[in-house]
């Protein structure tokens, strides 16, 4: 532990001021990892339940022995990590639309992520999740049309609560659809969301993969003594 408040980096982005900063925090004694879009709080160190299990869910549904895996959205590294830790995993695509996200990784602001980014698995793409979703070239220009196990997406806090209200088609049957073409058959969509399940949206997945499911992820919440829960979808 350092000083007890320190801003790592800012930068202005087309979305807004982003900002990552360390604060110690005294009821834990822990360093404290957290990212600012504007005055709206994206994730924090303190609360990582939801974004591994959004990995070792969708992994656990693979039964192939050699794992490509796509991450949208690459954040603090902990959903990337936890997918790193199966050892199917032979190539790992992370796709994020802020480069500044990725230069924190490549810089080694992030304590918890140290190595995520030069392990030889991974490549961080930079690029707009969403827009290659929808792309007949796919997530990754080396090797452009390649197919994957599993594709694992934290970018919006929900399916109805988005960061841009660009993200709107891919919550759809049909933007739904145009992300199957980049699984192998068999393959695996998961989604993290900070909402309670949504039965619209799991009508949704199930009009385009042969099972879905809400997972709810309860983990403590030390501000509010208590409980708070996250959602992963799970679509097969």
């Amino acid at each position: 532990m350092g000083a007890t408040f320190e801003e790592l980096a800012a930068s202005e982005t087309p979305m807004g001021l982003l900002t990552l900063r360390r604060r110690l925090e005294p009821s834990l004694g822990i360093d404290v990892f957290e990212v600012k879009l504007g005055d709206e709080y994206l994730m924090s160190s303190l609360f990582t339940a939801a974004e591994l299990e959004l990995a070792r869910l969708a992994l656990a549904e693979v039964t192939h022995p050699e794992l490509d895996v796509v991450v949208g959205g690459l954040g603090l590294g902990y959903t990337a990590m936890a997918a790193l830790e199966d050892p199917r995993v032979r190539t790992l695509a992370v796709v994020e639309a802020l480069r500044e996200v990725i230069d924190w990784h490549e810089d080694g602001l992030l304590p918890d992520a140290v190595g995520l980014a030069s392990d030889l698995r991974t490549r961080l793409v930079h690029g707009d999740f969403f827009a290659l979703a929808s792309a007949d070239a796919g997530f990754d220009p080396a090797p452009p049309r390649q197919r994957y196990h599993a594709i694992l997406v934290d970018i919006d806090h929900s399916p109805r609560h988005l960061l841009d209200e660009r993200h709107t088609g891919f919550y759809t049957v049909d933007g739904l659809r145009a992300l199957t073409r980049h699984l192998h058959p068999g393959g695996v969509f998961a989604l993290w969301s900070d909402d309670p399940p949504d039965d619209a949206f799991l009508t949704d997945l199930a009009q385009v993969f042969a099972s879905a499911e809400a997972h709810v992820i309860t983990f403590p919440n030390h501000y509010t003594r208590g409980e708070s829960t996250n959602t992963v979808y799970v679509a097969s």
